[in-house]
């Protein structure tokens, strides 16, 4: 049976209610949010074992978070209960020409100050089949790195597939460390990569030929990712698989959505979706992460991985919160066409 394991940061996530400017509301909506703890709900979701490995302080919001962790069925028993505070996420949602912003208060989180060689990355991966990490963790501290680093070495020596999310957030990069210092070493230990052409340029200097996001008008042409996809496996010659999402921003509320898979020899294209009065795009790529992973597990065929992968990403934009509350059933359903939004009874 499967087993995955993530690890990386989880935050209290504050988002401004009813599309409130964050100076305007006087109340938030509290739930939790970490890039690794929404591919680990994802899959649990699916039915999926997971482990999701992190550090939280000795607190009553930290234990709150590790109750709802475990309400979703995901695998909690190897969190540390170190450090001070859980980082915060304060989210205000845009609309139509007003985009949403993230700020975040995460300095000195727990993850942040791990001390190193503190987790049994043997005794954690002994029985497990997948391991995930994202761009996000080793930017947060040079330990938090380390530790990384040392989980996706030890997932190489036991045989265990690690995926990557490459997530590049430069705000994030503050201890004297940058991205393309840290992340190569780091990128060349996963068989599974997850970018767009934004991450691999900002980290890699890896971007399509003749492609510039901020005019495509939602249109964007999956052949453009070639490319990408091909330096990207000549520099990482572990990479058997790199998965790039395609995200077409008409406005805040109107995106086109869809993924691209390379495989070294063959390009899979997903179907392309229009989503209208998104809910929630935050957590979107995760989400895909969720579904890929779900996706190259149960089936053989990588298209059919994709398109998976792509369907639940896309119905992850009509959900509030970080966490994709979905099912496979609800996946499949989009997947044989039902997109009415008819009352099920």
């Amino acid at each position: 049976m499967a087993k995955v394991v993530t690890f990386g940061e989880i935050m209290v996530r504050l988002g401004a209610p009813d599309y409130l400017k964050l100076i305007q509301t006087n109340r938030f909506d509290v739930s939790y949010a970490g890039a690794e703890a929404n591919v680990a709900v994802s899959l649990a979701n699916y039915g999926i074992e997971t482990d999701y490995i992190t550090c939280l302080p000795s607190n009553p919001i930290a234990e709150r978070c590790i109750i709802d962790l475990r309400g979703h069925k995901v695998g909690v028993d190897h969190i540390q209960r170190t450090g001070k505070r859980m980082g915060v996420l304060y989210l205000e949602t845009g609309s139509n020409a007003r985009p949403s912003k993230v700020y975040y208060d995460r300095e000195d989180s727990s993850i942040a100050t791990i001390a190193t060689n503190s987790i049994d990355w043997h005794e954690i991966l002994k029985d497990a089949t997948w391991f995930h990490w994202t761009g996000i963790t080793p930017a947060l501290s040079a330990n938090a790195a380390f530790e990384c680093l040392k989980a996706i070495k030890t997932a190489n020596g036991m045989g265990v597939t690690v995926s990557c999310d490459i997530n590049y957030r430069g705000n994030l990069w503050k201890y004297g460390k940058s991205a393309s210092e840290v992340m190569p070493e780091m990128v060349a230990g996963s068989d599974i990569i997850l970018g767009n052409e934004e991450d691999c340029e900002m980290v890699f200097g890896i971007k399509p030929e003749d492609f510039d996001a901020s005019k495509t008008g939602g249109n964007i042409d999956p052949k453009s990712f070639i490319s990408v996809c091909q330096q990207m496996m000549r520099r990482f010659p572990r990479c058997k698989k790199m998965a790039v999402t395609l995200r077409g921003a008409i406005n805040a509320n109107h995106n086109t959505w869809g993924g691209v898979l390379y495989d070294g020899k063959k390009l899979f294209e997903s179907r392309r979706y229009d989503i209208t009065d998104i809910v929630d795009r935050v957590g979107g790529g995760d989400s895909f992460m969720g579904g890929l992973i779900y996706g190259m597990l149960h089936y053989k065929d990588d298209k059919k991985a994709l398109e998976f992968a792509t369907a639940a990403s896309c119905l992850k934009h009509t959900i509030k919160g970080d966490y994709n509350m979905i099912s496979i059933k609800d996946v499949e359903s989009l997947l044989e066409g039902d997109t009415s939004g008819r009352v099920k009874r």
